[in-house]
């Protein structure tokens, strides 16, 4: 049996696989108002709770960007899925912030690993000049989660309480297993489904032989050893922490700002990410028509992230100038997760732009975890200062980070381009 366009139906079981990443995540947040009421909570509480999952989410993107490496995209998704889908389901007996907090752990830990097991899947599957519009794939799968996230919770919050809706959400990423395990036997050049054609197609634009692949990674000291790899460590230090401020804090905002209950926030907090998702496949298909067209590699990234970052930090400082209304505000903030999406597909893309084979997932990996870091910092800083300001103080800062996000990128990576992993 032989299916055309093999790599689509990859590429899609992974952005499901977010979209399923992004529900369970987001229950907590979107439920907080009714549970902090029910257990008798804070908003304390909910920062150190969310932290505790960031932490444990931190550092398993690196150990999920050296277990990709090891046994596999196959394998590694499994493992990764099914422990968030545990996870998330056992929530439903949390009862104050140790048990929600044990259980955020196990929940970050299995989450992580979507995110190097995506890049590395991508540099698997797909030529270089499709990579950005398949990270984007990838990453609208973000948007579309939290899209879906609100209004689905939301309703089945009503229909069956907080603790039924964390045991039902949680059955839906063992129930993905099922297809992913049978479409992805193996990589493209030793898949018995896969066309000859696709197959020719893929591996004449990688940047790296087929062969490559089966070669020992480099150690992470020889990884970090070239400038490049810190344009993407220092990058995501700063830019990560304008999208978990919204993913993390936007439902608390909107009841804190505005007064809004849980049906209220499932009204309102799915609209920022319709932004999201359009700025996802964006970003990704305009550095691939950039590519298309000549551009190289260095150019069209580099460019991409620039036009980004730009409208990012317009939108942001618009939050702080514009954004007096519900609707003016979640208007705005679409804006701003439109110039993430746009920006991060590119920058997430950049480890299988320097590497090849079992270095890819390392890099991934850990540049994931430098990023959370720096957001466990922000959400650390959010409930005092909004306690003893406002939520404009953490709009300026986050603000800020865009141009050191920028600049990060042309600092260290003078050129994006394939380093030399023999030296």
């Amino acid at each position: 049996m032989k299916i055309k366009g093999l790599r689509w139906w990859i590429i899609g079981l992974v952005c499901l696989a977010t979209v399923i990443n992004y529900i369970d995540r987001s229950a907590l947040a979107i439920m907080w108002p009714d549970i902090s009421k029910d257990l008798g909570m804070t908003k304390t509480d909910y920062a150190l709770i969310l932290n505790i999952f960031l932490v444990a989410y931190a550092v398993g993107q690196s150990l999920s960007g050296k277990m990709f490496d090891k046994i596999g995209t196959r394998l590694g998704f499994v493992i990764s899925i099914t422990v968030w889908g545990l996870a998330t389901s056992i929530h439903a007996m949390a009862r104050g912030v140790l048990s929600f907090s044990v259980f955020r752990v196990l929940l970050g830990l299995g989450e992580a690993g979507n995110w190097p097991g995506a890049v590395k899947s991508n540099a698997e599957w797909f030529p270089v000049k499709e990579r950005a519009l398949a990270q984007g794939i990838f990453n609208s799968g973000a948007a579309m989660g939290s899209i879906v996230a609100p209004p689905v919770i939301a309703i089945v919050w009503v229909m069956i309480g907080w603790q039924m809706t964390f045991l039902v959400l949680g059955l839906l990423g063992l129930l993905w297993v099922i297809p992913w395990w049978i479409i992805n036997k193996n990589v493209p050049a030793k898949h018995p489904w896969i066309t000859d054609e696709e197959k020719a197609h893929i591996l004449a634009g990688m940047t790296s032989k087929a062969e490559d692949q089966d070669k020992p990674g480099l150690s992470m000291t020889q990884i970090l050893s070239h400038r490049e790899s810190w344009a993407v460590l220092v990058s995501r230090f700063f830019v990560e922490p304008i999208w978990w401020l919204f993913v993390g804090w936007m439902p608390i905002y909107l009841a804190d700002v505005y007064g809004f209950n849980v049906k209220e926030i499932g009204f309102f907090a799915w609209v920022p990410y319709v932004g999201a998702a359009v700025g996802s496949l964006s970003g990704g298909y305009f550095s691939g028509r950039l590519l298309i067209n000549g551009a190289s590699v260095d150019q069209a990234r580099k460019k991409t992230i620039l036009i980004g970052c730009v409208i990012m930090f317009l939108g942001l400082i618009a939050t702080i100038v514009a954004g007096d209304t519900p609707i003016k505000f979640v208007g705005i903030v679409a804006l701003v997760l439109f110039g993430f999406q746009f920006v991060i597909s590119n920058i997430q893309t950049i480890p299988s732009d320097l590497f090849s084979g079992k270095s890819v997932g390392s890099l991934a990996g850990l540049g994931g975890t430098v990023g959370i870091f720096s957001v466990i910092i922000m959400n650390f800083l959010v409930p005092v200062i909004t306690d003893l300001y406002s939520y404009t103080p953490i709009f300026i800062m986050i603000a800020l980070f865009v141009p050191l996000c920028i600049l990060s990128i042309y600092f260290f990576a003078k050129e994006i381009k394939p380093v030399d992993q023999e030296g």
